[in-house]
């Protein structure tokens, strides 16, 4: 890369006004995260380590490279990893777990010996397709011939990454019951790193990859008993909010359940599914 930058450079560089329009409007036509004016700080500081590792000096030179053949085919991708939003828990908003255990799979009966799916829609880092899985091997152990698998996607490779290596800091198991943390989660051998990792019979059980939910379609066979897409449709329009609902539910079952996040809603969405309790809806 051109410019060279000293190892000694203060890596605050600027963000202008135009810079910001340009990578605003270029992440929400092509990946629907909306970046309203008060995001330009964040954007700002989000994008500084590219910066620096691309050795350019300016937000110009950046928007150049990114725009460039060279840059949509290398740089995309590293962009909307630094630009994801990636918070999330073990066990996040228990209700749906509770939901799914004592609901869903209490009147869960196997005629077909079909697997039972999951789709982990915006799986982050790994914490949300891995508690679904614990959910559904508890109930395995206690039924016969129950089987199932979750599918899990996400747009930022680095943090698939970090979901397939299935390795957290210890202070993340703190909402796991303790009786499943015993169960499902290794510690560190080093007691020195304060690091757990989840079991292997569990890892096997999810397949992770990247989606980007703005495709025009999604490359996804299988039909699914369940898809969790919460806590993501929060960063988009309304409008590509329903386009993605409705895409997601293609590969729902008919009598299937899907689960958004708790400032999320369907109201005034041409949508086929029927709310049955708050944020949780069955596919009609």
């Amino acid at each position: 890369m051109t410019n060279p930058v000293n190892n000694n450079q203060d890596y605050t560089i600027k963000l202008t006004n135009k810079n910001f329009n340009q990578l605003s409007s270029f992440i929400n036509l092509n990946f629907g995260i909306k970046l309203p004016e008060v995001k330009k700080i964040m954007l700002q500081s989000r994008l500084q380590k590219r910066l620096k590792e691309l050795n350019l000096t300016s937000f110009q030179q950046y928007c150049d490279y990114l725009f460039s053949s060279e840059g949509q085919k290398n740089e995309v991708v590293n962009m909307i990893d630094v630009v994801s939003t990636n918070k999330t828990d073990f066990f996040r908003e228990p209700v749906h777990f509770d939901f799914l255990a004592n609901k869903i799979l209490k009147n869960y009966t196997n005629t077909t010996q079909n697997i039972f799916k999951i789709w982990s829609a915006g799986c982050s880092s790994g914490e949300e397709p891995y508690s679904l899985a614990i959910i559904l091997n508890e109930f395995a152990q206690y039924s016969t011939n129950f089987q199932y698998s979750i599918f899990a996607t996400d747009i930022s490779t680095i943090v698939l990454k970090k979901s397939v290596s299935a390795i957290y800091n210890e202070d993340k198991s703190n909402l796991i019951p303790l009786n499943l943390k015993r169960k499902y989660l290794l510690k560190n051998k080093d007691h020195n790193k304060k690091n757990v990792r989840i079991i292997k019979d569990i890892r096997q059980k999810v397949k992770f990859e990247r989606l980007n939910f703005m495709d025009k379609r999604y490359n996804v066979n299988e039909m699914f008993d369940c898809v969790f897409c919460r806590n993501t449709l929060i960063y988009f329009k309304h409008e590509i909010q329903e386009d993605v609902i409705n895409k997601l539910c293609m590969n729902l079952k008919t009598g299937g359940y899907f689960f958004l996040g708790h400032s999320e809603s369907i109201t005034n969405m041409n949508v086929p599914l029927k709310q049955i309790q708050p944020t949780i809806f069955i596919k009609i």
